[in-house]
């Protein structure tokens, strides 16, 4: 592929998966529902998941077990979790509008390319199957079992970074959950917040330095 040389202040991006490069959440609480309503006879609301967005699927189950009371079998019942959720995104999960377009972009300006995701691998498996995006799409795959601390902790943009070859700050992190760009300033790097899961604000409010719908219409990053 043909790449013309970046002359911004950046040369790689960084991006999360849910809510970034495809809409998840939707199926990934449907299945943590699920299993709650399977395994623990527990009738828990999709609300009850909004403050775990983005922090991996250990305290996305876990945070909603502690405020009901109920003691997890963690691997068991997010192995469980996962697999409904593979099964249920079949068909039905594909990417955001924009992204295919913004990494052919990304790749023309000769950027590096990573996905960061707090999900564990047989999610970022599926999802990145399903879309139509391969590992071979990116120049590095990170998920939450190469970490310890998972966002807001920066390990994982760090460790994505370090993959890459480049310091945090000549990289953009791509996020769209508070956890995610609290991680993402706290690595030292820029971070543009879609506002695809939560508000502006929100995002803003965390150290955001761009807002934009999705990855259709962003600000010019790479001038």
């Amino acid at each position: 592929m043909s790449t013309t040389k970046n002359s911004s202040r950046f040369d790689g991006v960084i991006f999360d998966m849910d809510g970034v490069l495809c809409d998840s959440e939707p199926f990934i609480c449907e299945a943590a529902m699920t299993m709650f309503r399977e395994r623990h006879g527990l009738a828990v609301a999709a609300a009850d998941f909004v403050p775990f967005v983005g922090a991996g699927e250990n305290r996305y189950l876990g945070g909603v077990a502690e405020k009901y009371g109920v003691t997890l079998d963690l691997e068991s019942d997010k192995a469980r979790t996962y697999a409904i959720y593979l099964e249920i995104i079949r068909g039905r999960l594909g990417p955001l509008e924009g992204v295919r377009e913004f990494i052919a972009n990304c790749r023309r300006r000769g950027l590096k390319l990573a996905v960061a995701s707090s999900a564990d691998r047989a999610k970022v498996d599926g999802n990145l199957r399903e879309i139509g995006l391969p590992w071979a799409t990116f120049d590095a795959v990170v998920n939450g079992l190469d970490v310890v601390h998972k966002k807001p902790a920066p390990e994982i943009f760090l460790l994505a970074a370090s993959k890459l070859s480049l310091p945090p700050a000549r990289c953009v992190v791509v996020e769209d959950a508070p956890n995610g760009v609290q991680a993402a300033k706290a690595a030292g790097a820029a971070c543009l917040g879609l506002t695809t899961s939560f508000s502006a604000d929100a995002l803003r409010d965390c150290g955001a330095d761009w807002i934009a719908p999705n990855l259709a219409h962003v600000p010019a990053l790479f001038g």
